[in-house]
This record gives C-alpha cells, sequence and structure tokens, in this order.
C-alpha cells in the first residue's frame, strides 16, 4: 500500500447578494461615515439594524443613528489570527454597545492586551476607502480625548448601497484514505487504480475502502484502462468566475470499463451538441512533467471513434 496523502484545499467564491431597503440603508451608512441602528416597537435601538422586529416582526422602519463611541461590554484575544481576520497580528475581537444603541456589535480592536477591560470606551476607526460594506468599519480604537467630527446628518442619499459582495473562503486539510492514497499516486505513475468487493465483485474508482453493497473492505486492486462510456452529461452555458474553459462546454459522467462507478470529467475535442449518452471516449494525459497526484494529470476526455455503447451495458449506472 502506497503512503497515505494529504493536500491542503481553498473552496473560494464571491457570494452577491442584494441589500432589500433595511441593510441596504446600513451599509450606504457605513459608506457615508455614519453608524445607523433600527428602533423596535419597544424603543430599542438594534446594530446592525434587522430587517423585522424581533418581537412584533413588524418590518423596521425607523433608523437612528448612533455612535461611534461606546463601551465594551465583552471581549475575548486572538493569539493568532488567521487568513481574512482585520489584523496579521494579535488582537482581540470585542462586543461594543455604542452610545444610543441598546445591544452590541462584534467588531476587531486595535489595543494592546493589558489595556484591554471591559468597560473600556472605544470609538470607530473607519476604513480610508468605503465601499458599503461591513469592512468600512476598520476596527475600534481606545476612545481618547479627541473625538470624530460632528456626525453626518443619517437621510439616505440618493446613491444608497443596494448590493454587496460577500468573499467566502474555507481553507482545510484534505487527508486521503489509504485507497484514495493509492488511486491518486497510481495517476502520478500514468495509471487508473480501483478496487473490488470480494463479494458483489463490483469495482469502484476511485477506491472507496469499503463496499456500499455489502459492508465488507475492497482488498482486490484492479488496474482501469483509460477508456469508457459516457452514461449522463450536462452542457456548461453559463460562464462564472475562475471558469478556465470557454462555454460551451461538456462535464460528463464516464464509466470506465471495467469499473461499476462513473467519474466526472470534462468532454473535449467534440461540439458541445454533438455529445451524447453511450459515446466512447478516451482520457487524454497531460504532458508527463506536469503531473502530480491529482485527477487532473487527465486533461480530459475525447471520443475514440468506436460505435456508442449499448444502453442495456451501462443503464445501471446512471
Amino acid at each position: 500500500m502506497s503512503r497515505t496523502l494529504s493536500q491542503p484545499v481553498t473552496v473560494a467564491f464571491d457570494y452577491t447578494r442584494s441589500t432589500g431597503p433595511v441593510i441596504g440603508r446600513f451599509l450606504t451608512g457605513l459608506r457615508d461615515g455614519v453608524l445607523l441602528g433600527g428602533r423596535t416597537a419597544s424603543g430599542r435601538v438594534l446594530v446592525p439594524p434587522p430587517e423585522f422586529d424581533p418581537q412584533t416582526h413588524g418590518a423596521i422602519t425607523e433608523f437612528v443613528e448612533v455612535g461611534p463611541g461606546g463601551v465594551v461590554t465583552s471581549w475575548t484575544w486572538v493569539p493568532e489570527p488567521v487568513a481574512g481576520q482585520p489584523f496579521a497580528r494579535p488582537f482581540s475581537w470585542v462586543l461594543v454597545t455604542f452610545d444610543d444603541a441598546d445591544c452590541p456589535m462584534l467588531l476587531a480592536l486595535d489595543a494592546a492586551r493589558d489595556e484591554i477591560e471591559t468597560g473600556m470606551r472605544v470609538t470607530v476607526r473607519w476604513a480610508g476607502e468605503r465601499v458599503g460594506a461591513i469592512t468600512d468599519i476598520a476596527c475600534v480604537t481606545p476612545e481618547t480625548s479627541v473625538r470624530e467630527a460632528a456626525r453626518r446628518r443619517a437621510d439616505i442619499p440618493e446613491a444608497a448601497v443596494s448590493r454587496v459582495v460577500s468573499p467566502i473562503s474555507l481553507d482545510y486539510l484534505y487527508a486521503a484514505s489509504p485507497e484514495e492514497s493509492a488511486f491518486f499516486a497510481g495517476l502520478a505513475e500514468g495509471r487508473l487504480i480501483g478496487q473490488r468487493c470480494p463479494v458483489c465483485r463490483k469495482v469502484y474508482v476511485p477506491p472507496r475502502g469499503a463496499c456500499p453493497v455489502d459492508g465488507v473492505p475492497t482488498t482486490d486492486e484492479v488496474e482501469l484502462p483509460p477508456t469508457g462510456t459516457i452514461t449522463t452529461f450536462c452542457i456548461v452555458n453559463v460562464p462564472f468566475l475562475g471558469q478556465k474553459i470557454a462555454p460551451p462546454y461538456v462535464s460528463a459522467y464516464v464509466l470506465l470499463d471495467g469499473a461499476d462507478i462513473a467519474i466526472q470529467h470534462l468532454i473535449l475535442e467534440i461540439a458541445a451538441d454533438e455529445v451524447r449518452m453511450g459515446m466512447r471516449v478516451e482520457a487524454v494525459w497531460r504532458p508527463r512533467d506536469e503531473w502530480g497526484t491529482t485527477i487532473e494529470n487527465i486533461a480530459h476526455f475525447r471520443p475514440t471513434g468506436e460505435p456508442d455503447a449499448d444502453y442495456e451495458t451501462y443503464k445501471v449506472h446512471l
């Protein structure tokens, strides 16, 4: 058995949403250097303002300017910041109840650890360039005798923030199982490795370690050919951020010859509207000096020119 492999993985995308009349007004205020809260039916001022009163469920329609000063009600120290946090050095997250507000807001505090205490006064430090996002508040800092200039009116401007883009990212370390590690190591040698269930004789690629039908270990290693049959597919027509191939193109499930489960990959070297179920295809490997331990060693699949497979041969694999 080959050594167990692991790989750091980052999943990231930009999420775009419309803000609506309440969050849009709050973000517009941030862009203009104003903190806004929403007044509930009971008279409480909540920051950020919710779209609906949490008690009566009525729409929030009254906005109140708060801060920029406030009081720290709770805090925690971050000795080792991670990517995407406000500072690359140790800092503190604090809950700040701004003046004229009735609930705290979570923000970063720029202060030495020995300066932080519950009850301390802080004030907003605005970002140098504000765009109508929560990051327009760079952080809060200990309040000094020097106060900010008079706050602006909280009237909504003509060019209100109506849409916000939020980058979302997740970093994690993926540890492959011994069976998956054998599959990836095989790819580095230009081989496609699966495993067979000793009971039902089904062949799984990539290997799963145990047969989902019988629940027994898949101990028999099987080398599969780089040819197979398209079972199902979709034509990608919509462009998206980070797309490497201009649409239209085809993403398909390919049932390798001798396998009992299909793998997903690209189908190229053929017009998208000519791809069909049952088409016989073969793997196109990248140049050997570009190989690693990933399925991307196979650049794509292309038609072999053979007659289509009979539907009966792959119907149970759809």
